[in-house]
């Protein structure tokens, strides 16, 4: 099969590599349709690591995806060949005290799609799952939807950590794919006054399309005053979807005493800071974010179900020939893109 591998940074390539086997009584082989440029894989694919996580090449990504089933192993009853679904990346263990737990995202076992050491990228013409990975979905959801899952899953899990869920007030600081996915469960939740920012005023207009009650373009205007003005109370939650330090900055402020800051994006860099007078003062409580623990299902029913349009957020397509171009687009932020998809088959 063909697949998309990272050589070094910023550089990659189309390469025959054998076809992944079934070998668990649990797998299922699925032939990737589609898969999304996350922003995840562009640390890699320019940094070469995420934190401790780093490549050894050549390695493969991607974890955002659509497929079909091609074949399951003995014990799989539930699924079939030509079946659609949508994926979640994580492989757990199911045994350990964090899966006994309900906490299968930090699961001490884990083997994530297109992590470092552990499970390869979806960026290939097929993967191998287990069965409760996969997630069937309507004949009403097209590729892009299907691929969106993802995103969107983690978005919906950041909104139930949310203590006050369903919230009054909420801002959200970057609208990359997860920053409009946390809008989007947060507008189907009812969440009554959502604030969003982005350095891209092209994003900003998305968002606005999306449900955003106010958006703010960073650093032309002033975001924290500008959002105090119409709420001078403070945000109930503050959603960090962009992973910098200038956005964590422009949380506490942001916040009432007593609100949470929900740290969803994932910088670049190793340490970040925070000032410890205004969190201390205001009680300021700081959750972190990680995955989607348990919300694929949820997610699908979402978009099947008309409550969350994720359409808007898919700009650009590409094919597999074509995903160093797209890596390139994404990385750079160019013409407008939110979301890149690229459709594996062509």
């Amino acid at each position: 099969m063909k697949a998309a591998f990272l050589i070094a940074l910023r550089e990659m390539e189309i390469r025959d590599t054998p076809d992944p086997q079934i070998t668990a009584p649990d797998d299922v082989l699925v032939r990737i349709d589609a898969v999304g440029v996350c922003g995840s894989d562009v640390h890699y694919y320019t940094t070469g690591a995420i934190g401790s996580q780093k490549i050894e090449y050549p390695w493969t990504v991607g974890h955002e995806c659509a497929g079909t089933v091609m074949d399951t192993g003995s014990a799989v009853s539930d699924l079939s060949a030509g079946q659609r679904v949508a994926i979640d990346p994580l492989k757990t263990c199911g045994t350990c005290d964090q899966c006994l737990a309900g906490r299968s995202h930090t699961c001490r076992n884990q083997a994530f799609l297109a992590c470092p050491g552990q499970l390869p990228g979806a960026l290939a013409e097929f993967i191998v799952m287990p069965a409760d990975c996969c997630f069937p979905v309507p004949d009403s959801m097209n590729n892009d939807e299907v691929t969106i899952v993802e995103p969107l899953s983690i978005g919906l899990y950041a909104t139930k950590l949310a203590p006050e869920y369903p919230l009054k007030r909420a801002a959200i600081l970057g609208v990359g794919p997860i920053g409009l996915s946390v809008l989007l469960c947060l507008r189907a939740a009812g969440v009554e006054e959502i604030y969003v920012t982005d350095l891209l005023p092209e994003r900003l207009e998305i968002a606005a399309a999306m449900g955003a009650d106010w958006t703010g373009c960073y650093p032309s205007q002033d975001i924290v005053s500008e959002i105090l003005d119409r709420a001078e109370l403070g945000m109930d939650c503050v959603f960090e979807c962009a992973g910098q330090q200038e956005t964590l900055d422009q949380c506490a402020p942001l916040l009432r005493p007593g609100g949470t800051l929900l740290a969803v994006g994932i910088p670049e860099v190793e340490r970040v800071s925070f000032s410890p007078d205004v969190m201390r003062r205001k009680e300021i409580r700081l959750q972190n974010v990680r995955r989607q623990n348990g919300c694929v299902q949820g997610a699908v029913d979402l978009i099947s179900s008309g409550k969350a349009n994720v359409t808007p957020m898919v700009t650009h397509h590409f094919d597999l020939d074509s995903s160093p171009e797209a890596f390139e687009m994404v990385a750079d932020y160019r013409d407008g893109v939110i979301k890149a998809i690229i459709n594996v088959p062509g």
